[in-house]
């Protein structure tokens, strides 16, 4: 399945802005199931510096500044991407109880080795392949800025954590319960409304379930992480695609041993595959932030963006 994404993004300021530096994570990540043939930005005044580089979660990250005055500031950035939702995965079917991938985080490297060894039979590269990759998993047991543990969060994931269930089990229940348990409301939050809020009141988008999702996991000593992208809209039957009408989503992955990273979409109530273009992945919202920098100058200003996701095939 190929997509062309676009992502436009406009400032408008109500005083000039003298200089301004940004970073944009709007370029998708190439990984299993996904490669990005392509990707360009056009912005609007030309920058004076552009440079492209990865974060420390591998993401693309371009930096760009604009040092002329302006009062408006254009940014959009134009995707190709071919999804591979065919190839084979044990997904849904490891049976590992959740207890021991708990047990499993928090042992240090090697410690199961001769054990996983004779178990599954694997060579000493492939145990150390998944030493490495456990190790880069516990960086998603710990609290982060947007997603802080607690009592009230464990409490509400605790009927999903039944005792020898499946890990894959408990997080599908998991999915399920926030999908039927919160209303979609983009008027309830802000990017600051804070968990024990949502939880509360039982409204959010997408950015607050991946988080809530998150934050119920980690209580469990489960690693999660948040994940930043895209989804394809259909129309209703006989009605014109939208142009525009499109919009960034989010969704979370948990940490499965043998599986290796799994997304589930509580929002949506499904697994991604073939409709989610995936951006960018950290420890939550702030660490994957699409569009963001410092305006000297300015005043106030208003923000409008507009995404299409395009099927090309």
């Amino acid at each position: 399945m190929k997509y062309r994404i676009t992502h436009s993004t406009l400032y408008q300021y109500s005083q000039l802005v003298g200089l301004c530096q940004n970073e944009a994570r709007l370029q998708p990540r190439d990984f299993w199931r996904q490669q990005c043939q392509n990707s360009r930005f056009d912005i609007s005044p030309d920058p004076s510096d552009f440079q492209e580089r990865k974060d420390f979660f591998g993401n693309r990250v371009a930096y760009f500044a604009i040092q002329q005055a302006h009062q408006r500031l254009m940014v959009t950035a134009v995707s190709e991407v071919t999804l591979f939702p065919k190839q084979s995965r044990d997904d849904l079917t490891n049976l590992t109880a959740w207890e021991h991938v708990r047990d499993q985080l928090q042992e240090g490297p090697g410690q199961t080795q001769a054990q996983t060894q004779t178990l599954h039979g694997q060579s000493q590269s492939q145990q150390q392949g998944q030493d490495n990759e456990m190790l880069d998993a516990k960086l998603f047991l710990l609290d982060s800025p947007m997603v802080i543990t607690s009592a009230e969060l464990a409490d509400y994931a605790q009927s999903s954590f039944l005792p020898n269930r499946p890990l894959v089990h408990v997080v599908t229940d998991l999915m399920q319960r926030i999908h039927s348990d919160f209303i979609y409301d983009p008027s309830s939050t802000t990017i600051a409304t804070p968990l024990s809020d949502v939880l509360r009141f039982r409204r959010g988008v997408c950015q607050d379930f991946a988080h809530l999702a998150i934050a119920c996991l980690r209580s469990f000593g489960i690693a999660a992480r948040y994940v930043s992208g895209y989804v394809e809209t259909q129309p209703e039957p006989g009605r014109q695609r939208l142009v525009g009408a499109d919009a960034s989503h989010a969704w979370f992955s948990v940490y499965v041993p043998g599986s290796g990273w799994l997304d589930f979409d509580p929002t949506n109530n499904k697994l991604p595959f073939d409709q989610h273009i995936t951006l960018a992945w950290g420890r939550d919202y702030t660490d994957v932030t699409p569009l963001k920098g410092i305006a000297f100058g300015g005043g106030q200003h208003t923000l409008s963006v507009s995404v299409d996701v395009l099927r090309l095939e």
